[in-house]
């Protein structure tokens, strides 16, 4: 017979709150089998599903992302399609991933270089910060001109 766990030993071993899983299961992400007395008791693979709900957070996924898109399914009844459409998603998410890393690093070089200026200021140092903070405002300006564009276009006539 396969081990089931309550909702104590779950929240315990894998360190989510009592609370989030009752939330899991009220939004049904992850629905544990119920007794006769109404407790929830979790297998092996609800385990399965709340350590990759787990990882998906942590890969910056939303909840309604993760409801939407990962029902979770055992590997023998997956369809085709749904795979694709699951890899779609996933390029889609990356794409999205990768934007925010090259945001995050002019971010941080502006850090850097504005923290290096200012600790021993020189025009030389002085003239980098303020090439940097132009290509960035250039970089903004662009998204904001894109997005202009787009929403012009979207209600021509």
């Amino acid at each position: 017979m396969e081990k089931i766990y309550s909702i104590q030993e779950v929240s315990r071993m894998l360190g989510i709150p009592k609370d989030t899983l009752r939330y899991y299961d009220r939004i049904g992400i992850v629905s544990p089998f119920r007794e006769e007395n109404q407790y929830r008791r979790y297998s092996k693979n609800d385990l399965i599903d709340l350590m990759n709900i787990q990882i998906m957070q942590y890969a910056d996924f939303s909840l309604d992302e993760i409801k939407g898109k990962f029902g979770f399914h055992r590997m023998e009844n997956v369809d085709p399609a749904y795979c694709q459409e699951v890899a779609a998603f996933l390029d889609e998410k990356n794409v999205e991933t990768r934007k925010k890393i090259a945001h995050l690093q002019k971010v941080s070089q502006l850090l850097d270089v504005a923290s290096e200026t200012l600790r021993d200021f020189n025009h030389e140092r002085d003239q980098r910060l303020a090439e940097i903070v132009h290509e960035i405002y250039q970089t903004i300006r662009k998204k904001e001109t894109e997005i202009f564009e787009e929403g012009c276009h979207g209600h021509q006539s």
